[in-house]
């Protein structure tokens, strides 16, 4: 199976790296500095596991022209480019690891409906100074087919990466999940931002805590409003903090908090590693998003509301 990876930031990076190292065929597409160190050096991952890998690099797009699999890891902002880079392609699946849920009506309109999988990663990474793809957290990616059906594309692509030793699951209802890490990530990413501290810490604080279930509980007025449910369960258990008074919700997260102290104590969300790095980050496809859906559907997020503000204005200066 050809799997095509377009974006090498950590997810892309550390997903590359041990479907090479298990013999799959792969190429990562990347750009200017970062192709060249990874040419030159070849693709190390660190942390939960130490290895150097040689993976196809392109960095020219227009020079791949075909894939089995189709995978796009780049930041959200960057969609529109991005794909059109490899609308070129003919590819036989296509899905996003991307934050956000405007990814799968944006790889139909480019590749067809047909050839759209939904997708979510929830590894927790970074890219080091050095280059290297530092892997924090193995959590499962998961990948369903947009209608609910079970294929056996799903289950084949699912089984390669679990016997390359990347945890990942076939999901019966791909729009829930997508929907629930979602409306988690706005909570989180926020706070991550606006305290720049770790993840456990603004969850462990009682009024940081607070806020994060405010942000969680007005996002899921819009799937609801979709008839998508939330997942049951979960790290989280959004769909209790979504539904319970907002003292127990809060009191959950913070358990949530204590409890990641240990498992994942140097963990910092995405959006906050590109803060760190004075990069530009995902604010207007994911709470600005929000915001203009909330409005259309005549919902109230004064919330996220107020954070998207904020943010926007904070990513702006990054520029």
């Amino acid at each position: 199976m050809k799997f095509v990876i377009l974006g090498a930031g950590a997810l892309g990076t550390i997903i590359a790296a041990y479907l090479t190292r298990s013999g799959e065929d792969v190429t990562l597409i990347a750009r200017g500095a970062r192709a060249k160190l990874l040419i030159e050096n070849g693709v190390t991952v660190t942390g939960l596991d130490d290895f150097t890998t040689q993976v196809e690099i392109a960095d020219d797009p227009v020079m791949v022209t075909s894939a089995d699999v189709l995978i796009l890891a780049t930041k959200t902002y960057d969609t529109a480019a991005a794909i059109a880079s490899v609308q070129h392609m003919g590819v036989g699946s296509v899905f996003s690891i991307q934050n956000g849920v405007m990814k799968n009506d944006l790889l139909a309109a480019a590749f067809g409906q047909d050839l759209v999988l939904g997708s979510i990663c929830m590894i927790g990474g970074a890219i080091q100074a050095d280059g290297t793809a530092n892997y924090i957290m193995g959590n499962p990616t998961l990948i369903g087919e947009l209608s609910g059906d079970a294929s056996a594309r799903t289950s084949d692509i699912v089984n390669r990466f679990t016997n390359s030793g990347l945890s990942a699951a076939v999901a019966d209802n791909i729009l829930s999940e997508e929907w629930t890490k979602f409306v988690g990530w706005l909570g989180l990413s926020a706070l991550a931002v606006l305290t720049r501290r770790e993840t456990w810490k603004f969850l462990a604080d009682e009024d940081s805590a607070r806020i994060v279930a405010r942000i969680v509980r007005e996002a899921a007025q819009l799937p609801r409003h979709l008839d998508i449910p939330l997942k049951a369960g979960g790290a989280f258990s959004l769909d209790l903090i979504t539904t319970i008074g907002e003292d127990a919700a809060t009191a959950l997260l913070v358990e949530r908090g204590e409890a990641q102290r240990t498992t994942a104590p140097n963990f910092r969300q995405s959006m906050l590693q590109d803060v760190d790095k004075g990069k530009q980050f995902e604010v207007e496809e994911t709470f600005g998003h929000v915001v203009q859906q909330a409005k259309a559907f005549g919902l109230a997020v004064p919330t996220i509301e107020t954070c998207y503000g904020i943010l926007a204005g904070l990513n702006r200066m990054q520029g």
